[in-house]
């Protein structure tokens, strides 16, 4: 029977990826500028001050882009470009893309201990599959769900339930990795314990977002989750 638990007392851990496990701020940035550089505007976002915007997502970016730009509605002028920025994102995911420092080692040690471990981001699903292919590590995860794997996203609780399912785990066990707002209210939502990372953009600002636990490195993860989990 080897040593595996049944699914339904399996503990499983469960991250958000942009912000969180890797820093994919600038290549966002780069592909938001792609935009604005196209429509004659030149660089409008600068990959150091509005990292924290790119990981709120390509729209949350174009916005601010536009705002920037004095437009009254940036309303269409967003929704005409974001499938620009997706497509130009897509040719160049990984350019400046890092995993945080210590981030696999800790997965590793999670899965060696027998715990799930998944992926529930609001990235779109094949871009997150692309970027973990290239950064040669999807198979360290036993599930991944995107922002358009399911007809809702997080903050909705049924994307965080179908990466704990699909990764063999029970909701009841797991908890979440994130590093915003939306990964706090998707972890309330779902009734579980919430760890935000202080080596994101907002540093340790987070913790004001009152979180079970702060993540400063990952090396202290495996600790944290056996205390959390227990």
């Amino acid at each position: 029977m080897g040593d595996k638990l049944p699914n339904e007392t399996k503990k499983c851990v469960v991250f958000d990826l942009d912000g969180t496990l890797a820093d994919t701020s600038a290549d966002l940035i780069a592909a938001a500028n792609y935009c604005f550089s196209a429509l004659g505007y030149g660089k409008i976002l600068d990959p150091v001050e509005d990292s924290l915007t790119a990981f709120h997502g390509g729209r949350a970016m174009l916005k601010l882009g536009f705002e920037r730009l004095k437009l009254d509605d940036p309303t269409d002028a967003v929704n005409a470009q974001y499938p620009i920025l997706l497509e130009a994102y897509g040719r160049k995911i990984d350019t400046h893309t890092v995993l945080y420092d210590g981030a696999m080692d800790a997965v590793e040690a999670l899965r060696k201990d027998n715990i799930a471990v998944s992926i529930c981001t609001n990235k779109p699903e094949q871009l997150a599959e692309t970027l973990l292919q290239r950064l040669g590590v999807r198979g360290a995860f036993d599930a991944l769900i995107g922002a358009d794997t399911l007809p809702t996203r997080k903050p909705d609780v049924a994307p965080y339930h179908a990466s704990v399912e699909r990764a063999g785990g029970t909701v009841g066990r797991s908890m979440l990795i994130g590093d915003t707002v939306t990964d706090r209210d998707t972890a309330r939502a779902a009734g579980v314990p919430i760890v935000l990372v202080g080596f994101g953009p907002s540093g340790e600002s987070v913790n004001s977002l009152a979180p079970d636990a702060m993540l400063n490195h990952y090396r202290d993860l495996p600790s944290l989750v056996e205390r959390m989990l227990r």
